[in-house]
């Protein structure tokens, strides 16, 4: 059936005129896997991944759709063990949080533009239902200020323009809209979707709501009237402070009960530390301070207005409260009422979205487990959608109430239920003694809540060490709140963020990485190489083959030393006309362009050509190259200089290789592979008559992969003569079950316990013999320990003779109880599992090509021409076996004169090699 579908497929690629791509598009390089598999059991030819795989994941199987069934009713993974000890803890959490809730509610429905009992309705739903649903057990559903405060603006807006609806049914239509738009997105398990949105975005829009709320509700402090409170807040605090002539007695209930919440708190906190036995004791009076201050003015009203007519007070109060749900019904939703929503729904759905799950995830890493944003959203949508049939109005999570809920002992999420018992019982029970509550009480309540919203100083300034520029968003944020509208705040911070977060990836820039060599140095010795400690006791890490080898490792750090590195370490390019460059912010279509264009100026400005540019006549010039002015010419030649040679530093190397960085590329896409194939050529081009090699290191994802060979890398290029040569590929390989291996390492492990140290001094030592008398080839290289004489020890040649050394060294080095295996596959050779490996490939390549080209010349009779020897750094002079760190000169070393095999002349590439 397979070949049928093949055969099918070809045919249909044939008539549309389709190029199919090769299975391997240069399998000549796959010849040199008997390198490996002379000296391990197993060789590894990777293959790319396929679309069937694709689709096997993104559909789910069976098991994965009953899982996510179960997902959406968590609570069903802890209801059956439930116990009187959580039970207890659930009841005091619960009874706590009913305390609380219920003055603030109705403080909170008052900025909502609402009557008191709807802050009732909202708390009392939001807390039943999120129990069934949620995956945190600290957060509190119910009315919040912010949210709140949204709400009464949205219902003052519609009102006016639809003055039939009541106040309560447009609260009630927007919490089902924004509740769908929450539960749609929890169900498809978007819940990452929040992640958009910075931390400085949520500061600021906090922070801005708190200074509106606080500043609103300073005229109910003072009992002034005459203005809408409703007005940007700079507005509302003119006319308060004109207002002040006209303050009347709700300043005394309002001012001295905001005094007393604050004072009862300071209170506590110093007692918790004089007297950390009374700690407990202390935190329940703080939390309990909103429920005693209410009930005192409470009582102080009920003294003051007991002896008036019904319906008047000598301060304002909340006056008749209903008893029970009366406002339980259908919710009204109309398409005229719908279009006046859709324009303030956005900002619902953000505060509902980050406020309650930046709260869950505090609190979750603070107690020690891990919530699932997207089960929250499903249940805040539940809440706000089912709330409303019993009149409440759009309710998140409360950071007030869930950090008191945390501290109360809180052991389960079914806490909820015991404060939906507490809230029901005051809607039957207490609405004779709501009638009393001050305004202006609840007017203090809810400024001493939105305080604890405002972002302290020391929170911007940590906020200024970590990213100034972040700083100023969170400042436009906060005055574009206090100046016009919660709303416009808040889309005015997530579109800095976003902007901000555009532009750094649209200018990212790469790094171009210099080479050296490190110590890892601990106390007064260099792990490693100090001969009171054992030779296999590298931390962690694996040691060389021998202890001269064992200390040094090669690093790879930005040229200019933008990570901040020390400034007096000298980086360079690792070899002359080799470079390697690091992608910073990814490698996709929006960046791809600009730190393409930076690669590129970087490599002109330090190479020149390979064939310097003839011109005859200036006419001959293109536009954009008019060439040296005429001064200059006549310079030259009196010097007796090429005219073509003005102005180029002969001395600069010519481009050979280039090595690029993927650890920090994830995925790439067809614009920014476009992108890459033009550089390609225009490098090509720049380099002709000689081609440029391209390694990638470190690539992390197998469609990369997939995307980057069908675009022609991993494998060598054709030169213009359309022969490719000979490739002479460095592999890493792994050990499997020797002397290096977790297991060998168990046992020997457990051998220093059962015999002591002395028989594993003997083994180490005897390991260490074995290794000297052994070959020096790196492991992780599958080559000597120096670059040029991997050049040697890895030819490959027809005859083969040359491997058998290669295999002997790798048995001495892996030892006879294991096996190697490539790491990677070798049907790629120009793809690598570190920078290391890749810049060994390109120096083997580039040297043995320049020896071939020698070879040729002098076998045709040509006189080969002797490129000009370039400056080198001290880093660079190392790396070729020059000058070593310690003075002593090096034994890798291979001048250019060598002679090497040539290199074999193989068929040319097939076409099929697909370019995007």
């Amino acid at each position: 059936m397979s070949t049928a579908w093949g055969k099918a497929g070809r045919f249909t690629a044939k008539a549309l005129g389709i190029k199919l791509q090769d299975k391997d598009p240069y399998d000549e390089v796959t010849r040199g896997e008997s390198i490996i598999s002379n000296h391990t059991t197993s060789s590894f030819v990777e293959e790319p991944p396929h679309t069937a795989e694709f689709l096997r994941e993104i559909v789910p199987s069976g098991k994965q759709l009953g899982d996510y069934i179960l997902s959406l009713f968590p609570f069903t993974s802890w209801i059956s063990h439930y116990n009187l000890q959580w039970f207890a803890g659930d009841l005091v959490a619960g009874i706590t949080i009913g305390a609380i809730v219920i003055p603030q509610g109705m403080a909170y429905a008052q900025l909502a533009n609402l009557e008191p009992q709807f802050g009732l309705y909202s708390s009392f739903m939001g807390v039943l239902t999120y129990w069934f649903f949620a995956t945190s057990k600290d957060i509190t559903i119910g009315p919040v200020a912010v949210l709140s405060s949204l709400t009464g603006g949205v219902v003052a807006n519609v009102m006016a323009e639809l003055p039939d609806i009541p106040a309560h049914v447009i609260a009630s239509a927007l919490s089902i809209l924004a509740g769908a738009v929450v539960l749609f997105i929890g169900l498809i398990r978007c819940g990452w979707i929040v992640d958009i949105i910075s931390l400085t975005a949520l500061s600021a829009f906090m922070t801005g709501s708190a200074l509106n709320i606080a500043v609103g509700q300073f005229p109910t402090l003072m009992g002034i009237k005459g203005f809408s409170t409703r007005d940007p807040a700079y507005l509302v605090f003119i006319h308060t402070l004109q207002g002040l002539p006209r303050t009347k007695l709700d300043a005394a209930m309002g001012l001295s009960a905001l005094f007393m919440l604050y004072g009862i708190r300071s209170l506590c906190n110093y007692v918790a530390k004089r007297w950390p036995q009374h700690q407990r004791m202390a935190f329940f009076l703080s939390t309990l301070r909103t429920v005693f201050v209410i009930l005192l003015y409470t009582m102080i009203s009920w003294l003051a207005n007991k002896d008036l007519p019904r319906g008047t007070s000598k301060f304002k109060i909340l006056f008749d409260v209903p008893r029970g749900f009366k406002n339980a019904a259908v919710p009204v939703l109309t398409k005229p009422l719908a279009s006046k929503l859709a324009g303030s729904l956005p900002a619902a759905v953000i505060v509902l979205l980050i406020e309650h799950i930046a709260i869950a995830k505090s609190f979750g890493r603070i107690n020690n487990y891990t919530i699932n944003p997207s089960q929250e959203m499903v249940a805040i949508g539940v809440a706000n959608m089912l709330g409303p049939f019993l009149g409440g109005y759009a309710a998140t999570g409360s950071f007030s109430r869930t950090a008191v809920k945390s501290k109360a002992g809180v052991r389960t999420p079914f806490a909820g239920v015991i404060t939906a018992i507490v809230v029901l019982l005051a809607i039957y029970a207490l609405p004779a003694v709501f009638y009393y509550i001050p305004n202006a009480s609840l007017a203090a309540v809810i400024i001493h809540a939105v305080g604890d919203l405002i972002t302290p100083p020391n929170t911007i300034y940590r906020f200024w060490l970590v990213s100034p520029l972040e700083v100023i968003i969170f400042f436009v944020g906060v005055f574009v709140t206090v100046f016009s509208t919660i709303e416009n705040g808040i889309y005015c911070t997530v579109c800095l963020s976003f902007a901000v977060l555009l532009f750094r990836i649209l200018k990212a820039q790469g790094r171009f990485l210099g080479r050296i060599k490190v110590h890892s140095v601990l106390g007064d010795h260099v792990i490693g190489d100090d001969p009171r400690k054992p030779m296999n006791e590298g931390y962690g890490t694996f040691t060389g083959s021998s202890s001269l080898d064992a200390p040094y490792r090669n690093i790879f750090l930005p040229i200019t030393h933008a990570d901040g590195s020390n400034p007096e370490i000298e980086l360079d390019n690792p070899y002359p006309g080799i470079f390697i460059y690091r992608f910073s912010e990814g490698f996709n279509y929006p960046n791809a362009s600009h730190t393409l264009e930076y690669m590129v100026r970087y490599i002109h400005k330090n190479t020149r050509r390979t064939t310097l540019s003839h011109f005859d006549r200036p006419g001959d010039r293109p536009w954009n190259d008019p060439g040296p002015s005429k001064r200059n010419l006549k310079a030259a030649a009196r010097a007796g200089i090429d005219s073509n040679e003005v102005g180029v530093d002969v001395h600069l190397p010519t481009l050979k290789a280039i090595i690029l960085d993927f650890s920090s590329v994830n995925n790439i896409d067809i614009t920014s592979i476009q992108q890459l194939i033009d550089v390609r050529n225009q490098l090509d081009r720049y380099a002709s008559p000689d081609a440029v090699d391209w390694h990638v290191a470190c690539i992390s994802n197998r469609w990369t992969k997939r995307a980057l060979v069908s675009a022609g890398f991993g494998y060598p290029s054709a030169l213009p003569d359309g022969q490719i040569r000979r490739w002479k590929s460095i592999f890493s390989v792994a050990e499997i079950g020797g002397e290096q291996s977790a297991a060998a390492t168990a046992e020997q492990e457990v051998n220093e316990k059962e015999f002591g140290p002395t028989l594993s001094a003997r083994g180490r030592v005897a390991q260490q013999q074995q290794q000297q008398r052994g070959s020096s080839m790196d492991i992780e290289s599958g080559s000597n320990t120096d670059d040029t004489e991997a050049v040697g020890n890895l030819k490959a040649t027809a005859s083969g003779s040359e491997r058998i050394p290669v295999a002997a060294a790798a048995r001495s080095r892996f030892g006879s109880g294991g096996r190697t295996v490539a790491v990677h596959g070798i049907n790629r050779p120009l793809f690598h599992v570190d920078l290391t490996s890749a810049l060994q490939s390109a120096i083997a390549n580039v040297e043995a090509r320049a020896e071939f080209t020698a070879t040729t010349s002098s076998i045709k009779g040509v006189e080969p021409v002797v490129t000009p020897p370039t400056p080198m750094s001290q880093s660079q002079e190392n790396f070729e076996g020059g000058n070593t760190s310690d003075g002593s000169t090096g034994t890798g070393s291979r001048p250019l004169g060598t002679s090497l095999p040539p290199y074999e002349l193989v068929d040319s590439r097939k076409e099929g090699s697909s370019s995007v």
